[in-house]
């Protein structure tokens, strides 16, 4: 791997760069976005869930570096601070992606994974499949795509408006056979309501902020020619 490049760039090479504006657009000056009011697409972790499927990923590392940049030792403790403290297993979790991954940096992880997330849920909420397909692995996806037809079939339909993130913290990390895992505990406030196809509120409040806190796990292979990765698991806490 080599050296980073800037964050924004992380989502023009995940989704096409029409979907991101779109969305930006949809959801306003504070970037909203959408979630299930419900965790109907929780998914469960795959150890293949980042194999051949033809997707692309949802959180892009670094592009290619050149030899003299590639040379440049990294900073480790640089990179982890405010992240994760020595001694602990996050620490070391993270250090060994690192040892693997050169170009792997936590802060700017978490900030692809913030936007990440604001496209994954605006586009679920949508019923945007188009979007969603490149972004997750194949469970999840499945877990997703149940969900909406679910709403579709049943006439339902979902408003919801983001009002911020709260905090992003990076909760766990692992290198398994290659395979780096991230774990992202989010916290956000958003306004949800699902209406049925009368359009009468069935679940939510729309004139009620609520506070959201979503687990979502990333992981990439390291050895891989792709820098980018995928959503592999979701809960709720």
């Amino acid at each position: 791997m080599g050296e980073f490049f800037d964050i924004f760039n992380l989502i023009f090479l995940a989704a096409a760069v029409a979907i991101f504006f779109r969305l930006r657009s949809v959801l306003g000056k504070r970037t909203g976005n959408e979630r299930p009011p419900t965790n109907p697409y929780q998914a469960r972790p795959s150890a293949n869930a980042n194999a051949d499927n033809g997707r692309d990923n949802v959180v892009p590392l670094p592009r290619q570096a050149g030899p003299a940049e590639e040379a440049e030792p990294v900073d480790m403790e640089k990179r982890l601070k405010g992240i994760a403290e020595e001694g602990t297993p996050l620490h070391t979790g993270l250090s060994q992606i690192m040892a693997a991954d050169p170009s792997f940096d936590p802060k700017r992880f978490l900030e692809g994974a913030s936007m990440a997330y604001e496209m994954i849920v605006t586009a679920f909420a949508n019923g945007d499949r188009d979007t969603l397909q490149p972004l997750l692995s194949a469970e999840v996806l499945e877990g997703f795509e149940d969900a909406i037809t679910n709403r579709e079939e049943t006439g339902m339909t979902m408003s919801t408006t983001l009002i911020g993130l709260e905090k992003t913290a990076i909760s766990d990390a692992a290198l398994r056979d290659n395979a780096a895992r991230v774990t992202v505990r989010i916290e956000s406030e958003m306004i949800t309501a699902t209406y049925d196809k009368a359009g009468e509120l069935v679940d939510g409040d729309p004139n009620k902020v609520t506070d959201v806190v979503d687990v979502w796990t990333f992981e990439r292979m390291v050895d891989a020619g792709d820098p980018n990765w995928v959503l592999v698991a979701t809960e709720s806490a």
